[in-house]
């Protein structure tokens, strides 16, 4: 807060002390030749008088110089709060969207639903199907906007898509520290949007865009080429899509074949490796409850990992020691640092995940079962887009010939096939509304009858692999 007062011969000055006047050398330079030019007649503050004589003069120029003290001493005093709250790994401002700054542990720490969107936000992009406006709509639907109410802005999706704070990282002034909070993403996860984000940054210039959900998909039987597809007017006017053979290799005598009938034949296939709800949630439970049994992890695989996580901490601090001591260049300084916190950051996930008694055939075999969930719901759905997206990832050897579709499985979707015609009849003779069958609960997984050998925990394991 400060006034002035004109006067005849320049100008009087009311400030409430000398730092709040001028904190920096030019700003009081400039104050003091002002008062030689008497364009600044005099100085007023509540404790202090400034005229412009000699000891005046010299009293401004003391003052000054204890504001600029005090300035400088306030910036430095910050910065080593600064290095202090990094080597204890805490975050030194607002938390990021995601995360809740918490003043009891003076750090963050993932927020109860925005952490759930964000992970959300990047299995989604992950997938490749998402632009930045398309996510950010996405995220709208969800209830994130900007303060307009509007959707995030492309660079605002952007820079939550790129912020490794969700790896447990912490930037300042372009370096990246590790941080001692709990991290919302795991690497691969990250890596695959960073995978996507490089990917879109060179798109593929294509002059006409159709939509031809199957492209891709099959390849002739009789020539191997692709299948292609492309559009065709009936008598009656109206427009199909068919697909037929690209005859890239030479001449072809496959004939074309329509998109529903091709539809058609690929969800008879998915059906015959679908299996009900009633039968997927009692196999999911199961997994859940020989998880729960895998407790106690391999001790020596998490040493192991401790070992190297501190090996990882140690290449750090002599990596820092090295360039405070000048040996190594600035650039080459951050990228190896870069490359080593992402090394770690892979560690001590894989420890986490060993330490929750996470073992390597869980996720995979929860994901078959929740394939055979999908192929029954595909198999009645009109959506083409994930109907090809879900048969690229179960089949193999798919072949178009003489207007047949067909695609081969993998041994897990075999089992799965071989199973369902037997429970189909195990069923059958189950009332309405009753509980599994000993029968029906052999079949699935484990005990029950003889009729059908029950599948022990190990071989329902490798029915991923």
């Amino acid at each position: 807060m400060m006034a002035k007062v004109e006067k005849s011969e320049g100008v009087g000055i009311l400030a409430w002390h000398p730092d709040r006047l001028a904190r920096n050398s030019i700003d009081g330079g400039r104050i003091i030749y002002a008062v030689d030019t008497r364009k600044i007649v005099s100085l007023h503050f509540p404790t202090f008088w400034f005229e412009p004589t000699p000891q005046g003069l010299f009293m401004l120029q003391v003052a000054f110089g204890q504001s600029k003290y005090y300035s400088d001493n306030l910036a430095e005093n910050i910065k080593r709060g600064f290095r202090q709250k990094l080597r204890r790994g805490e975050w030194l401002n607002l938390a990021p969207f995601g995360y809740q700054n918490n003043p009891l542990k003076h750090n963050i720490e993932p927020h109860p639903t925005e952490a759930r969107i964000v992970k959300l936000m990047f299995e989604e992009y992950a997938k490749g199907t998402y632009g930045y406006e398309s996510l950010a709509q996405f995220l709208a639907d969800l209830g994130v906007v900007s303060k307009n109410r509007t959707p995030l802005a492309k660079f605002s999706i952007k820079r939550i898509l790129t912020n490794r704070a969700y790896l447990g990282f912490i930037k300042h002034k372009g370096e990246w520290f590790d941080g001692k909070f709990e991290p919302i993403l795991s690497p691969a996860l990250f890596e695959a949007v960073q995978k996507v984000l490089r990917t879109k940054e060179r798109p593929r210039k294509r002059k006409i865009k159709h939509d031809f959900p199957f492209t891709g998909l099959f390849r002739c039987a009789e020539c191997g080429s692709m299948i292609s597809a492309q559009w065709a007017t009936g008598k009656s006017g109206n427009r199909y899509r068919y697909y037929r053979c690209s005859k890239k290799r030479g001449r072809c005598s496959q004939p074309y074949i329509q998109e529903v009938e091709l539809a058609r034949q690929i969800k008879a296939r998915l059906q015959t490796i679908s299996l009900c709800d009633e039968y997927t949630d009692w196999m999911l439970n199961k997994v859940k409850e020989w998880e729960r049994e895998e407790t106690s992890s391999s001790q020596s695989e998490v040493q192991n990992l401790s070992e190297n996580i501190k090996a990882a901490e140690a290449k750090i601090e002599k990596l820092v020691s090295t360039y405070l001591d000048g040996d190594i260049p600035k650039e080459i300084y951050l990228k190896k640092k870069d490359e080593i916190l992402l090394a770690s950051a892979v560690l001590k996930q894989r420890k986490k995940d060993f330490e929750n008694g996470r073992k390597k055939w869980v996720e995979p075999l929860r994901e078959w079962i929740l394939d055979t969930k999908q192929a029954d719901f595909l198999a009645k759905s009109d959506n083409f887009h994930e109907i090809k997206s879900f048969a690229q990832k179960i089949r193999t050897n798919p072949l178009v010939r003489n207007k047949s579709a067909r695609f081969s499985f993998s041994a897990p979707f075999i089992f799965a096939a071989k199973r369902r015609r037997i429970l189909r009849s195990a069923a059958a003779t189950r009332p309405r509304g009753a509980i599994l069958s000993n029968e029906e609960v052999s079949i699935c997984g484990e005990g029950g009858t003889r009729t059908h050998k029950p599948v022990s925990r190990q071989q329902f394991s490798k029915l991923s692999g």
